[in-house]
């Protein structure tokens, strides 16, 4: 794991983060080198330390994108605003709920990741699902090289990230390379669901995963018998709920088990395990609900998935980091465990070897992501050659 900042495990992440979505060092070291006093300050004046250095960095590559447009170098705009956008992203996550100027930091990183997309000519296309009167936000990446209907995996948020964090990260490139479509959805609780439109996270999230299923299996493009599901951090909870309880899904995979969430906060709340962003318990109520602790933590009684898993029918793999700090490794051997009806049920814990150690393999995915990619291909009817 890069450690910027010795003594911050959260800032730690988000540059780590940053890195893997196409950050360079050198910008990095600019907008990293004058926050090593803030990294060691309180949540509240530490963050709106790394937002200004950040977003400073952020809306000089938005200037110099806007110079290139002019004279006609689009493609050297698009590069300048993908990088812009992610670094919005990041200072954006780090923010405590209601903080001022944080709605308007996030509807600035969705324009400039637009404008990058389009004109870097991307393989990537914005859709949006109708749910509840409102809409679930996704990102759509086609499979290379398919003709006719081709299989896709619906890919699933954690606790603090965004369709556009796992869209950068990697998953969705290599799979299309294999010839597997991708559907990165900003699930209730996460992305534009919560923040645009205040759709709270809910344990059952078959309810939402029926209707993303539909959408899908309703496009002439996709085979809906060939529609599978991915899950990081938290989404190692989500995923594997919504394959036990939508059959129609034809495999999962969980990058980063999260078999028992309840536990892991009720070991927060004795001090335990690294926390994944600043203002941890101001954030999961804004995610879940809960007017205090104690409400939030009778919501989380219900985030675990004993006799769940044992109703998935698919094939299934479950991953995790071997030093997974935020996460004990032990979930993953329970989820695995409990798959006892699966016809293919894999558990693949990353080592030093191939690095991947950490939470969801944040510190080095990419040996990991192919591994992950490879066994959706070969379930799903891709290619791996």
């Amino acid at each position: 794991m890069f450690r910027y900042f010795p003594t911050n495990y959260v800032w730690n992440l988000s540059v780590d983060l940053a890195i893997e979505m196409g950050a360079k060092m050198g910008e990095i070291v600019e907008m990293c080198e004058p926050l090593q006093d803030a990294a060691k300050q309180p949540d509240a004046s530490g963050t709106r330390a790394f937002r200004e250095t950040w977003s400073k960095m952020a809306d000089k590559l938005f200037d110099m994108a806007q110079e290139d447009e002019a004279k006609g170098h689009l493609l050297s705009a698009g590069e300048k605003y993908n990088r812009a956008a992610t670094y919005y992203l990041t200072c954006e996550r780090l923010q405590a709920h209601g903080a001022p100027g944080r709605l308007e930091l996030y509807q600035r990183f969705l324009d400039v990741f637009a404008r990058g997309i389009q004109l870097s000519k991307e393989n990537c296309e914005r859709v949006e699902i109708p749910y509840e009167g409102k809409v679930i936000s996704a990102l759509y990446v086609r499979a290379e090289g398919v003709e006719g209907p081709q299989p896709v995996m619906v890919q699933l948020n954690g606790l603090d990230s965004t369709k556009e964090m796992k869209y950068r990260v990697g998953l969705p490139f290599w799979l299309a390379k294999r010839g597997v479509a991708s559907l990165l959805i900003d699930q209730p609780g996460t992305g534009e669901a919560l923040r645009l439109h205040d759709m709270k996270a809910r344990y059952d999230a078959e309810h939402w995963g029926s209707v993303v299923f539909d959408w899908l299996a309703a496009r002439a493009d996709i085979d809906a018998k060939r529609i599978g599901c991915e899950g990081v951090s938290l989404g190692g909870y989500y995923c594997p709920r919504v394959v036990a309880m939508e059959p129609r899904y034809a495999c999962g995979v969980i990058w980063g088990a999260n078999h028992d969430w309840r536990d892991v906060q009720k070991r927060r709340l004795e001090k335990e395990g690294d926390f994944p962003v600043p203002h941890y318990w101001d954030h999961v109520r804004w995610v879940w609900g809960g007017k205090d602790t104690e409400e939030f933590m009778q919501i989380a009684e219900s985030v675990h998935l004993d006799g769940v898993v044992e109703r998935i029918k698919v094939p299934f793999l479950v991953t995790h980091g071997e030093k997974d700090s935020q996460i004990p490794l032990k979930w993953a051997h329970r989820t695995y465990e409990q798959l006892v009806n699966s016809p293919k049920r894999e558990l693949k814990i990353f080592t030093d070897r191939e690095g991947g150690v950490q939470h969801s393999s944040f510190d080095n995915p990419i040996n990991a992501g192919h591994l992950i990619a490879d066994w959706i291909a070969e379930t799903l009817g891709g290619h791996v050659a």
